[in-house]
């Protein structure tokens, strides 16, 4: 690793889509096609180079969105953004507006005729692949995403932090073990089983009836993790109230599974991807190209600058 190494993971289809309500839709291909997801990312991405110089940059890709196996523990986990569940027919579509379907294969293209990785796992989430590469990356990394399951890799030690988009990515939060701990009471390194103790409707997790935010942060805080506050309700002995500890107990099938659906993998075998930043367009003339048949425009050319170095 040379000094001044850095790491930036996107999670790619948190950024299209952030993209994709976020510019008009009137930004559109002389053939009439949208663009405005294609633009809005690239256009995110030549900010987030431009702001922090990564010498190594990942678009982190969900070849699987919702995994079965995660389904096979949780049946509601991400349910409410199928399209259509068929039982034993093709797997679960997630539902993506028409206007952005057509986008992601033209996202992919213009990835690689940029030279920009992207990297993704057979049944696995981009989050996955995030984890995995932001383990034991030898380097500090930054992760991009409005996601906050994420925060759970936030690591200060190893330099591991989280650019949290939820307000936009030119308003991005950089998010360390200190914001973790004022937004939510806990530890990033707790993150993933507050989560899973108060739930998140956003990715179809029921979390323990009753048990909030602050009721969560303060199980926590007093037993460490799952694992201990499952000791603790089932302990007679405990110092544990009777309110909490029924709730706890009433929930003991969920949690035996939900901590393994909550996590985020960090072991995958990715083989070994040349993550280095490209300074120029892998395929100058698909670029070109490319720019021709979507109008990218000057999106195209910020992108350029951008991954050059020259903004």
């Amino acid at each position: 690793m040379a000094s001044g190494d850095r790491l930036l993971l996107l999670d790619t289809a948190s950024l299209y889509f952030r993209a994709f309500f976020g510019v008009p839709d009137s930004v559109k291909a002389p053939d009439g096609t949208p663009v405005n997801a294609v633009r809005g990312l690239m256009d995110f991405i030549s900010r987030l180079v431009g702001e922090y110089d990564p010498s190594h940059l990942a678009c982190c890709w969900d070849d699987d969105w919702r995994p079965q196996w995660r389904v096979d523990l949780i049946p509601s986990y991400k349910a409410h953004r199928v399209v259509e569940v068929v039982p034993g027919a093709a797997p679960d579509v997630e539902e993506v507006p028409d206007p952005l379907e057509v986008q992601v294969p033209v996202i992919r293209e213009v990835l690689a005729a940029y030279g920009i990785p992207v990297v993704g796992h057979p049944e696995m989430e981009a989050d996955d692949v995030i984890g995995t590469l932001a383990t034991g990356a030898g380097m500090p990394v930054d992760i991009v995403t409005g996601d906050r399951d994420l925060f759970q890799l936030v690591d200060d030690e190893a330099e591991v932090r989280v650019l949290y988009t939820a307000r936009g990515v030119g308003r991005h939060e950089r998010v360390d073990n200190a914001w973790v701990r004022a937004k939510y009471g806990v530890d990033a390194a707790q993150y993933a089983d507050f989560a899973t103790l108060r739930g998140d409707s956003s990715d179809g997790l029921p979390g323990v009836a009753g048990v909030g935010d602050k009721t969560a942060a303060t199980l926590l805080g007093r037993f460490r993790d799952i694992a201990g506050v499952l000791a603790a309700a089932s302990d007679p002995a405990s110092d544990l109230a009777p309110g909490p500890r029924g709730k706890i107990k009433a929930a003991a099938d969920y949690l035996s599974v939900a901590p393994d659906v909550v996590a985020v993998r960090r072991d995958l075998d990715l083989g070994s991807p040349d993550l280095s930043r490209p300074r120029t367009p892998a395929d100058p003339d698909a670029v070109v190209a490319l720019d021709g048949r979507w109008g990218l425009g000057s999106s195209a050319v910020r992108l350029v600058e951008a991954l050059s170095g020259a903004h």
